[in-house]
């Protein structure tokens, strides 16, 4: 049980100390959830109150009085319920007033938690510039009161403790190092938590900023047709710009989805190429592609690089079938055209168990396969047209 005294003022300021007549103390108090609270109003006998008068309210709400007790006629206590977590970060605000409702004291109630140990604390670097770290609030997150996260860091063997400052980064429970980072020697990580009801620290991490580089998303990603066939795109891209001047090797993934799709197909082998085919697609179809990298090794560094965002979706379509254009209601069309996507599914199962992905085995085999059946697809053709 804790209890709150009030002593009002007649005036704002605090009165001169020949008078005295009446203070706050205190004004702001912290308390856990579950807490039960008596607070007292006390008032000068100068100002002519008797305390039966007298009646609270928390945030605008007026309690019942069945809950005060009057101690003396200057004198009105209020006993509070186990307190929920305060609706508000500025705090609960519990007042006391005269019968006509005008406010003669007041204080601000800060209901929560302190805070837990915040945990899954992970930095990136871009481009070998900069870094930015992330992490969670420990437990359930919600301490009900302003409570402040502090990313804190200092080089591992000497250096002076620093605090990050920059945490307008649009996402929560991030901050943002801009510049003076040093490579090749290792940092000592950690986020600190703390409100009025406590504090808690997370585990340090210890990394070099090398070991957690992430680049700028592929730049110039390029995706064109390749001739005339209708179920391939090409796709090109540089490399990131921001590394130039460092030794180390990149791999690259590739997604890609149809227009009217929010599903990506992934393409996870391309490796160190910067270029790649996409086979299997659907003809007279327009494709978003996206390429992101990986700095695998940078400086010699062993462990798995970051992968990058991905870059701007590039679109292009595929060309489309002359047999689809062609319309026709044949019934032999019908059935070559079931045959032919029973080989292209065939083929396709082949391919997958012996190339995978966009290596340049199964482009070229796919390329032979489609001269030899275009060759006897029109030799059939011609055959069919000198019977008729």
């Amino acid at each position: 049980m804790i209890t709150l005294l009030f002593l009002i003022m007649t005036g704002p300021g605090v009165l001169s100390s020949s008078t005295q007549l009446a203070a706050i103390q205190p004004q702001d108090m912290a308390v856990r959830i579950g807490t039960s609270l008596t607070a007292t109003c006390s008032v000068s006998p100068e100002l002519g109150l008797h305390a039966s008068s007298l009646f609270w309210t928390l945030n605008g709400k007026r309690l019942p009085s069945s809950t005060y007790a009057v101690l003396s006629p200057s004198v009105l206590s209020v006993t509070l319920p186990p307190l929920p977590g305060s609706r508000q970060r500025s705090g609960d605000n519990l007042v006391c007033h005269n019968n006509g409702g005008h406010v003669l004291a007041g204080s601000c109630l800060y209901v929560g938690m302190p805070p837990e140990k915040p945990v899954n604390l992970t930095c990136w670097s871009r481009n070998t510039k900069d870094l930015t770290c992330r992490w969670a609030p420990g437990g359930q997150g919600e301490t009900f009161i302003r409570t402040k996260y502090t990313l804190k860091y200092k080089l591992r063997w000497y250096g002076r403790e620093k605090e990050c400052e920059d945490y307008n980064t649009g996402q929560p429970y991030t901050c943002y190092i801009p510049r003076d980072l040093a490579l090749f020697t290792p940092y000592e990580i950690w986020v600190e938590a703390s409100n009025q009801l406590g504090s808690a620290a997370s585990d340090i991490i210890y990394l070099d900023i090398l070991d957690v580089v992430t680049t700028d998303p592929p730049a110039n990603v390029h995706v064109s047709r390749v001739g005339d066939l209708e179920d391939q795109l090409s796709v090109r891209w540089g490399t990131p710009p921001a590394l130039k001047d460092f030794l180390f090797q990149a791999k690259y993934q590739i997604r890609y989805r149809l227009e009217d799709s929010v599903e990506w197909k992934v393409v996870d082998d391309v490796g160190n190429q910067t270029s790649c085919r996409l086979a299997g697609l659907r003809p007279g179809t327009v494709y978003f592609v996206q390429v992101r990298c990986n700095p695998v090794g940078i400086l010699g560094s062993r462990k798995a690089g970051i992968w990058s965002d991905w870059s701007h979706p590039t679109a292009a379509s595929t060309p489309l079938s002359e047999r689809l254009m062609g319309g026709s209601c044949d019934s032999k069309s019908g059935q070559q055209n079931s045959t032919l996507r029973r080989d292209l599914k065939q083929f396709f199962g082949w391919v997958r168990k012996h190339a995978y992905g966009c290596s340049s085995m199964s482009i070229k085999l796919y390329d032979q396969w489609r001269v030899w059946l275009q060759k006897s697809h029109k030799t059939r053709n011609q055959v069919g047209s000198s019977r008729r």
